[in-house]
């Protein structure tokens, strides 16, 4: 079975190549009264799974103006574990009654024996791996009716088994799967940092022919135990001027794509979000939209 054969969601409004916004509920009435010129909001779809209440209600009436992404933290992918039935369950319901234009999950795993993990943990890069994440992908994506991006993850330690780089596990994955991929520049920003490569170097491997969608965000730094530089990928600031310049270069070679701007905790007022916002627009306008990317 191929994966045209399972996609079969219709996509009611799919994501335009402009900025969006990560929606939280301090901006909920703001956005409704004021309808900004934004082009899209990503939600995370735990948020959204119980069945009713003022969560939903809002979303509702936000989804009748902007088209909407759904963000997955929950799925554990990369556990050894199998998927969870009745949160996919869950996050199937999520997208059959708000139809997102794009839906995606981290490369990371965050449960044990049943229990959530409040993390997003690594995985090593290995052939045991990189079949036990694709059929839960091929799972997934059966399930959803569609297809589903997977994010490249923030990394503060590496494993001595992986047997194949991060880029080279991902396109593995894309391949064998037909998933697409969601490129995070902050996070190859941090990664790169800790690990202590160059972050150019990786967004000039990427393949961005499998990318459908690009997130920025915030990072906090500190230190190891040796006083060596460690960033933290906290979603709590605005995005870094480091962080912008990595992503001119990754938008020149992928063209115009989706693009979040990631704001989690210590949520800014909304003029704050939309100025990342409007600064990302920018800079995708100069870019040629790339029919190719996924």
């Amino acid at each position: 079975m191929t994966l045209s054969d399972v996609i079969t969601t219709a996509v009611a409004s799919p994501i335009p190549a402009r900025a969006g916004i990560g929606l939280k509920p301090d901006h909920y009435l703001e956005i409704i009264e004021t309808q900004p010129a934004v082009g899209w909001f990503e939600v995370h779809a735990e948020n959204y799974m119980g069945a009713g209440g003022a969560p939903h209600r809002y979303l509702t009436k936000i989804r009748e103006t902007y088209p909407l992404s759904v963000h997955g933290v929950g799925l554990s992918i990369g556990s050894d574990a199998p998927l969870d039935q009745i949160h996919l369950a869950r996050l199937k319901s999520v997208c059959d009654r708000y139809e997102p234009g794009l839906v995606s999950e981290h490369l990371a795993w965050s449960t044990h024996e049943g229990t959530y993990l409040n993390d997003l943990l690594p995985v090593p890069y290995t052939n045991e791996t990189l079949a036990r994440v694709c059929e839960h992908i091929n799972e997934i994506q059966t399930a959803l009716g569609r297809r589903i991006l997977l994010e490249n993850p923030s990394t503060y330690v590496r494993f001595e088994s992986s047997d194949m780089s991060e880029i080279e596990f991902l396109s593995a994955i894309a391949t064998r799967t037909g998933c697409g991929l969601l490129l995070d520049v902050n996070n190859v920003y941090v990664s790169g940092t800790n690990h202590g490569y160059t972050p150019d170097s990786y967004i000039d491997a990427f393949p961005v022919e499998h990318v459908g969608e690009i997130h920025l965000g915030g990072h906090d730094e500190d230190s190891d135990e040796t006083d060596a530089r460690i960033l933290i990928d906290a979603h709590a600031s605005a995005v870094a001027d480091d962080v912008w310049t990595l992503y001119d270069r990754a938008i020149a070679r992928s063209g115009a794509l989706p693009t979040l701007i990631e704001w989690d905790s210590h949520i800014p007022a909304w003029s704050e979000l939309f100025a990342e916002a409007q600064r990302a627009d920018e800079i995708i306008a100069k870019q040629p939209s790339d029919a190719s990317a996924a």
